[in-house]
């Protein structure tokens, strides 16, 4: 078993579904609240990792929108990705390609320029400094709001348009299905933009094909409920559709009941490109190589599928032909030697 598990901790790995927003470790939360004098509804960091007990998404979601207030200047931006960056450096991510959401922060006046400078700084400084990790910014819209409002931010993000690898949606999945943003999506990949949807978390199936049929995304964000529709898996495997799956997450907001129980390992057994990602980290208290360890216990994963869901991880990316090959190659050379 230790031998499984120094195995999962030292492989080189891609992280594709992480929220920037979502991952303010509590001590980092108080402390920029305090350099902002922003209150906090907590009295304490120990305080607010005892909040971190969730019902289901839009309970989750309350707490991450009050996080987010402590997120005002460019500076703040930068620590909080930096910080990650060099966390996810050591779990061994080669790879990461991170999500923010500006819509958040443009209705409290804050400006665009701040978030990505400060975001994409943190990037260049985390890329020279840790070596071995590289990193793409992908722009998150929300689907509580209109397409309209979605359409806006498309304009709005052109100056950065060169640094931002990919166009996303996240928020609460119903009552807003995929197919409301069917122009949006369209418009994105007129921009030339990789695009990617959160589908089949706490929605249902179709919604996930909606994703694919009618807004042609590159990936699929989390996607678990592909699993009842085994037409739409077919669809998946044919279309060679990735899946960033974030199984702790999916526990801690009543996805599933149990890791135990989680479809993973049916949807790998199927043939899809599925890859384990950490969602929001601090506040389902699991990083990446947490998610790994724990999916490989709950669900008995041997050495081969942990090794075909980090080169799924690295494939999926949206690093162009030859940057994928180069860290492919770097999976395999860390599985020959150990």
């Amino acid at each position: 078993m230790d031998r499984i598990q120094d195995f999962i901790r030292g492989i080189p790995k891609a992280e594709l579904h992480m929220h920037i927003e979502g991952c303010i470790e509590p001590d980092l939360m108080f402390a920029l609240a305090q350099r902002n004098g922003v209150p906090l509804p907590w009295e304490s960091p120990e305080t607010l990792r005892a909040a971190y007990q969730f019902n289901n998404l839009q309970s989750f979601l309350n707490l991450y929108f009050e996080g987010c207030k402590v997120l005002v200047k460019k500076q703040d931006f930068y620590d909080v990705t930096y910080a990650y960056l060099q966390r996810a450096h050591a779990d061994n991510v080669v790879r990461a390609e991170l999500f923010i959401g500006p819509q958040t922060f443009l209705e409290k006046g804050i400006p665009l320029s701040d978030l990505m400078e400060g975001v994409l700084g943190a990037f260049r400084d985390a890329e020279r400094a840790l070596g071995g990790i590289s990193a793409g910014l992908i722009i998150s819209t929300h689907r509580h709001r209109s397409e309209a409002d979605a359409l806006h931010l498309l304009d709005l993000i052109t100056p950065w348009k060169e640094h931002i690898i990919g166009i996303g949606m996240g928020g609460a999945e119903l009552p807003n299905p995929p197919s409301k943003f069917a122009r949006f999506f369209a418009a994105c990949r007129e921009r030339g933009f990789r695009t990617c949807i959160h589908a089949g978390e706490e929605g249902p199936s179709d919604y996930v094909r909606q994703a694919v049929e009618d807004l042609q995304v590159d990936r699929i964000d989390h996607g678990i409920a592909c699993a009842s529709d085994a037409a739409l898996v077919a669809v998946l495997v044919a279309r060679r559709t990735p899946l960033t799956v974030c199984p702790v997450s999916n526990v801690k907001l009543g996805v599933v009941p149990s890791l135990e129980a989680h479809p993973l390992r049916d949807l790998l057994d199927a043939g899809l490109v599925v890859t384990i990602n950490s969602d929001d980290p601090p506040y389902f208290g699991a990083y990446i190589n947490e998610n790994f360890l724990r999916c490989q216990a709950a669900l008995g994963l041997d050495f081969g599928q942990i090794t075909v869901l980090a080169r799924n991880s690295i494939a999926a990316s949206f690093l162009d032909e030859q940057a994928r090959r180069a860290l492919l190659s770097r999976v395999d050379a860390y599985c020959a030697e150990f």
